[in-house]
């Protein structure tokens, strides 16, 4: 059954034992702080959102997540397992999509999510593709070459990749960033119903502030490598004086201070 697309704010969530656990982190490439000590959960059910300028360390936060970077120092723990030590029992179980990492060009939309579903195991992977491709909508250009599709295609291509194991963790760099705004109005709305269906936990990184008050139940917002301000975006709105997220998201980037109030 395919999923309904629906608006709605994010629920208040109960209070539950976290999925993943983050302290002390640290990375350093050479003289480069690029994250220095952070500290944050994500709870079952939850969206985070992850805000900062370029250079602020959420890719590499990403990264180290991923168990792609090793980090410097500090501790990550993500359905139990050390990351990135026991990396592996946890994969399975989370998946990633951004807009700037590229599948296979000269594949199919279809070939790509075939290779994929293999490589994660997915049992049953032709009927999840299928799935897939009704609530996505991408059965049009399913069997055209990944290389060949619009930026906002292979948006939603990626999407269907990071959705074929059922993750329980779903980590999303700006993943509207490329559609136009009917299209990222309608994704937003899938990721919603997807997250009250599944009880998926999610992990945003976005520009977009709208986007962030209406899918996040909290919101980190990391400057040169540390998190200098944390919350509700509500209260974060509150807390600044300001009419919105993009307001306070403006306020903390021009303030040369740790992001509190002025």
């Amino acid at each position: 059954m395919t999923l309904a697309q629906t608006a709605s704010q994010p629920n208040r969530l109960s209070i539950t034992a976290p999925i993943l656990t983050v302290n002390a982190l640290r990375k350093d490439f050479g003289a480069t702080e690029a994250v220095r000590g952070i500290d944050f959960a994500i709870h079952p059910g939850q969206t985070v959102a992850l805000l900062g300028g370029n250079g602020a360390g959420k890719t590499t936060t990403l990264g180290m997540l991923l168990g792609i970077l090793t980090p410097s120092a500090g501790q990550i723990r993500i359905f139990g397992h050390a990351f990135p030590k026991d990396r592996f029992a946890a994969l399975a179980r989370m998946n990633f999509s951004s807009p700037y990492v590229d599948l296979p060009q000269r594949l199919t939309a279809y070939e790509n999510l075939r290779v994929y579903a293999k490589l994660l195991n997915v049992r049953g992977s032709k009927a999840r593709i299928a799935e897939l491709s009704d609530d996505l909508r991408i059965g049009d250009f399913l069997h055209k070459a990944y290389g060949k599709l619009s930026s906002g295609q292979k948006t939603r291509v990626a999407i269907a990749k990071a959705l074929l194991n059922k993750p329980e963790l779903l980590l999303l760099d700006e993943p509207t960033a490329s559609l136009d705004p009917d299209t990222a109005d309608w994704l937003r709305g899938y990721l919603e119903t997807y997250q009250r269906q599944t009880g998926c936990s999610i992990l945003l990184a976005s520009h977009n502030m709208a986007e962030v008050e209406r899918l996040c139940h909290q919101v980190l917002i990391l400057k040169q490598g540390l998190i200098v301000d944390r919350g509700a975006p509500k209260d974060l709105i509150e807390k600044y004086g300001r009419q919105n997220m993009e307001q306070v998201f403006l306020d903390i980037a021009r303030n040369q201070g740790s992001g509190e109030r002025r």
